[in-house]
């Protein structure tokens, strides 16, 4: 039978409703309904007609619409922190601008939000230093110090701090950058030990750049060598063993018009070439929305609302206001894809009815977006698309997250709670259960992301499809089987790059996971039947549950 929540019965499952309740539930936001009320009103009120924030309001409360969690966590509260990250660049290779950067991101970490920097201005390793003498140290140790604000700034004591970190695919230090992440070379003392290994049992021992998701970012130079030649070149290669080992580096891809927004948000779905610049994130529910007439009156509705947070929302410093006032940048993205392809029959596959769907997402966001900036007589957006992978927001739905497909139609789930201490639960996914329930739909015969695992093109040809739909990136991550498997070990490398670069061009970035690459990460597939009978309830992880964890990343949105 089908859980339904008396008190929120938008909810399709009792985790939603404890996500709800232990992450957004807030005075004036005591119910799912009275946090749509009161987040609608306050961002579109005096800005919006009367009838367009009521309709707007109904369609969040259908969750037909999400906006990002730092709207649903900041709503009616009196610091009005919307937006969820925060995109920095190191804009000169001097101590003044290293400084600078350490203060721009424990003020914006301190608001919630998540950060993301280029570091590639700086100087490698043992560059001489002319005016104070001595050798540079490069940009990684930098990068460790953000890492270690983040690890000691808990997000108004709720949240974890979310970063990511990237560097040119020339700069002096790649080769040092791509291992940085390979912590079964540390050993730690005389344990016997090695960083990995700890890290396996107590997730949250520190290890260089544990709290930061990092890439290397591919230019123009990259493409016409690679268009030239036919060669990935040695970097790339490397690169790519590297992902399909450990999952980092992942990939930025700038070409063309695009060549320098070498920013990203921390889940890299927001891109920029400016300094100061923020994300602004909301999602369109296609797994809710019933008709393309719908889809088109809430992506419109959504599209306004999101220019008028970009009117009350509180920044941290004075330089993001001035960057917003003149990029007003918008992130409207989708989630429950997978969802509304497995309502309609369809395979994991870009279809020519979803070409249609999107054609409408990308080219009302457009029009809304230029009309209703002129109407209040302010800047008109730069960009209005970028698909975050709406993490606890796609749970909140009880729907597929972003583009993936369904992880898994059962999982075990891995969280902080009250900042401090790691739990999980047994969740069956919220769109599993729904076709299961009322459709009869058989649990082994859903398709999902570990299914998918061996047919990595598949993923890739899906983002590739809906990317030009996109003016700004999409943030996904393609599960893998585990390195060292018959399907991803050092043969498959050159396959896989070239297949990887043979869709570049029509990337922003790409990221994948191998199977139990790291210890400690929210997800882990378990059997229907387990989490049918355990479903709900709540555990404390032992440290020896941690080493079987596998999953996704940090997500942005949520």
């Amino acid at each position: 039978m089908t859980w339904r929540s008396n008190v929120n019965p938008q909810f399709r499952s009792k985790f939603s409703e404890d996500i709800f309740n232990q992450k957004y539930r807030h005075e004036g936001a005591e119910t799912w309904e009275e946090l749509c009320h009161t987040l609608g009103h306050q961002v579109c009120d005096g800005l919006m007609s009367h009838s367009d924030v009521n309709q707007l309001i109904q369609y969040m409360v259908e969750m037909k619409v999400i906006f990002g969690g730092r709207y649903l966590y900041y709503a009616g509260r009196p610091n009005a922190f919307f937006n969820n990250c925060y995109l920095l660049k190191a804009e000169e290779d001097s101590r003044e601008d290293w400084a600078d950067l350490s203060w721009k991101s424990e003020s914006c970490l301190m608001t919630g939000g998540g950060i993301g920097a280029d570091y590639s201005i700086y100087r490698p390793s043992g560059a001489p230093i002319a005016r104070t003498g001595g050798k540079a140290s490069g940009p990684l140790p930098k990068m460790e110090m953000i890492n270690e604000i983040g690890r000691r700034v808990m997000q108004g004591g709720s949240r974890r701090s979310a970063i990511y970190a990237s560097l040119n695919w020339q700069h002096d230090d790649a080769r040092q950058f791509l291992t940085i992440k390979d912590w079964d070379q540390y050993p730690v003392g005389s344990t016997g030990y090695t960083l990995k290994d700890i890290k396996e049992q107590d997730f949250n021992y520190p290890a260089p750049l544990d709290m930061t998701n990092i890439s290397l970012n591919y230019d123009d130079a990259w493409l016409c060598q690679y268009e030239a030649t036919g060669d990935v070149g040695e970097t790339f290669r490397l690169n790519v063993r590297q992902a399909l080992k450990t999952a980092e580096p992942g990939f930025s891809f700038n070409f063309g018009d695009k060549a320098h927004e070498t920013l990203r948000n921390a889940c890299t779905e927001v891109t920029s070439a400016d300094d100061s610049d923020v994300c602004n994130l909301g999602s369109l529910n296609l797994g809710r929305i019933e008709s393309l007439q719908e889809l088109r009156d809430v992506t419109e509705l959504a599209t306004k609302f999101l220019i008028c947070g970009t009117l009350k929302a509180k920044l941290p410093y004075q330089k993001v206001y001035e960057v917003r006032e003149k990029n007003r940048r918008l992130g409207l993205g989708l989630m429950g894809v997978h969802e509304w392809l497995i309502k309609k029959g369809y395979r994991y596959e870009v279809t020519e009815e979803l070409h249609e769907w999107l054609a409408v997402y990308r080219d009302v966001s457009d029009a809304t977006s230029a009309l209703f900036a002129s109407t209040l007589s302010v800047s008109q957006p730069v960009a209005n698309r970028a698909i975050a992978p709406t993490g606890s927001i796609g749970i909140l739905a009880g729907t597929s997250t972003g583009i993936e497909p369904l992880f898994a139609v059962a999982y075990k789930r891995r969280y902080l709670k009250d900042g401090t201490n790691w739990v999980y639960q047994y969740v069956i996914d919220g769109t599993a259960k729904e076709l299961i329930d009322l459709y009869g739909a058989d649990p082994e015969k859903i398709e999902s992301a570990m299914d998918l695992a061996g047919d990595f093109e598949r993923r890739i040809a899906f983002q590739a499809d809906v990317q030009d739909y996109v003016d700004m990136a999409i943030s996904s991550t393609i599960n893998l089987p585990e390195w060292g498997s018959d399907l991803n070990n050092e043969d498959t490398v050159d396959t896989f790059s070239s297949t990887l670069a043979r869709y570049a061009k029509r990337l922003r970035g790409f990221t994948c996971y191998p199977n139990g690459a790291r210890g400690g990460q929210p997800l882990t597939p378990v059997p229907y039947g387990d989490a049918r009978i355990l479903e709900g309830e709540e555990f404390s992880e032992q440290v020896h549950d941690i080493c079987d964890v596998s999953g996704k990343g940090g997500s942005c949105g949520a």
